[in-house]
């Protein structure tokens, strides 16, 4: 099965390389347009009707293609007569993997396996196919970047999770920050509870002893800060549903403050995050 494509532009010609079966397949009916003189079916069918372009063909499929039919070969490469050999009669007959063709008036035609496509290259034009392999390289070199990207990405934030959620096993008995005043204190909303519990204090506390702030305490905060912010929203509105007063939750809320910054400072993750700058 085909699947998702991209696009090459080599000396203004654009090319399409479709994935098959995890291989990159490049269209050679693209590539013959090279030769303005002749339609691509015909640049392709001389191309294929020489023995030196068979005889690599074959050795392509020797190599990799277990179930290449060498009797068919034999057939194809008659010696008695004129060679007409087109792909779809090169792969009904020897059960090729190395090319396949498309149907379809937009994006089809005939595609060979990379290692094929660089030696039809080299048959239309040895600076056309110095092109075509540096726009090829080119390619891979950015979808490897890409790949290394997203995949760092999901790494980080499977290790932010992860670190988060085994030391909070490990380290359930952190001792408590918030002091016996503080549980009993009924706070006018639920934003200062989570004040408290991850930065010590309220709003009000905040900006009185930050008289010159441009901000609020959480303008101020970290990116460690604002990560656990969040997680500890998600936590006070199950601790709500449980029906735990403002007291109890306050302290399982600083204790968990407490585990999940001391996990993201331990590890530096987040910075992986925002490229390093804190």
């Amino acid at each position: 099965m085909v699947k998702k494509s991209t696009k090459l532009i080599v000396e203004g010609t654009e090319i399409v390389v479709a994935r098959q079966n995890d291989k990159d397949y490049i269209s050679l009916t693209d590539m013959a347009t090279f030769n303005k003189d002749s339609e691509a079916r015909f640049v392709i069918f001389n191309w294929m009707s020489t023995f030196a372009t068979l005889n690599y063909l074959a050795t392509w499929e020797k190599y990799y293609n277990p179930n290449f039919n060498r009797m068919g070969f034999h057939t194809v490469k008659n010696p008695n007569g004129r060679l007409l050999v087109s792909p779809s009669k090169w792969i009904e007959e020897t059960n090729a993997i190395g090319m396949f063709v498309k149907m379809g008036r937009y994006g089809g035609g005939v595609f060979a396996h990379k290692d094929i496509a660089f030696e039809f290259a080299t048959w239309l034009s040895p600076e056309f196919k110095f092109y075509l392999v540096k726009e090829f390289e080119r390619l891979k070199e950015q979808e490897q970047k890409q790949l290394s990207s997203e995949w760092n990405l999901q790494r980080t934030l499977a290790k932010i999770n992860y670190r988060i959620h085994t030391d909070a096993i490990k380290e359930n008995l952190i001792p408590r920050v918030v002091s016996a005043s503080q549980k009993k204190f009924t706070y006018a909303n639920e934003a200062d509870l989570l004040n408290v519990a991850l930065f010590g204090q309220t709003a009000a506390e905040w900006r009185a002893a930050h008289p010159r702030a441009e901000g609020n305490v959480r303008d101020e905060a970290t990116l460690e800060q604002l990560v656990v912010l969040s997680n500890l929203e998600s936590i006070n509105a199950l601790l709500i549903r449980e029906g735990l007063s403002q007291g109890e939750r306050l302290a399982r809320l600083n204790a968990t403050a407490i585990a999940q910054l001391k996990s993201l400072l331990e590890h530096d993750v987040t910075k992986k995050i925002d490229g390093g700058k804190k």
